[in-house]
């Protein structure tokens, strides 16, 4: 399997998840998510899917410190309906970390466990999300903006020829790893694209 090497210096997100534990998939139900797991699920690697995994990441360090986050603990609300813009993107690379779903999810084990109606939309919030720890209560709003990493200005030019059909492979080549050069910049820049607030 070959991908962009950046994906294997990004920090991982750690988690302990009680389910996993009982059911005997992982010993003490501790794993890991990394990008390159997100990337699998969602299928491509781009600006939206990282943002997702930043303020993920960013939401447990505030909530947890240095404490594995506790899956199926969190709340996740957001300021859009699922329907608008790429929500349901951000929203599928959320749940897969933290377990959180709206109604679809895991219903439980006798009232244990459950996952389902721990994210919700349509929230009189402003921000890209906001996370709450269902044990504690408390909350931290993250907002994610990625315009202050611009794209290289070829990637339009190579867009229009890739979208037509009259790209070389090897300009769609070149495409693809402008488009990873801008995702890459992205996390190498986090603290000018996310800011997370408790409240």
């Amino acid at each position: 399997m070959s991908y962009p090497d950046f994906f294997n210096a990004i920090e991982t997100i750690k988690v302990k998840d009680p389910l996993s534990q009982v059911l005997g998939a992982f010993k003490e139900g501790e794993y890991e998510f990394s990008y390159l797991d997100v990337v699998k699920s969602a299928g491509h690697s781009c600006p939206t899917v990282a943002g997702a995994y930043i303020i993920t990441l960013e939401a447990i360090k505030a909530l947890y410190g240095d404490q594995r986050a506790v899956r199926g603990n969190i709340k996740v609300e957001f300021e859009e309906s699922l329907e608008d813009g790429v929500a349901g993107v951000i929203a599928n690379v959320i749940s897969q970390i933290t377990g959180a779903t709206d109604k679809s999810g895991f219903k439980g084990l006798q009232g244990q466990f459950a996952r389902h109606s721990l994210m919700t939309f349509n929230a009189n919030i402003s921000a890209s999300a906001r996370f709450i720890r269902v044990d504690t209560e408390e909350s931290v709003d993250v907002t994610y903006n990625p315009q202050p990493v611009k794209p290289n200005p070829k990637m339009m030019q190579l867009m229009q020829k890739l979208t037509s059909g009259e790209a070389s492979s090897q300009e769609v080549e070149e495409f693809g790893e402008l488009w990873q050069d801008r995702v890459q910049r992205i996390f190498e820049n986090m603290d000018t694209v996310v800011n997370a607030e408790k409240i």
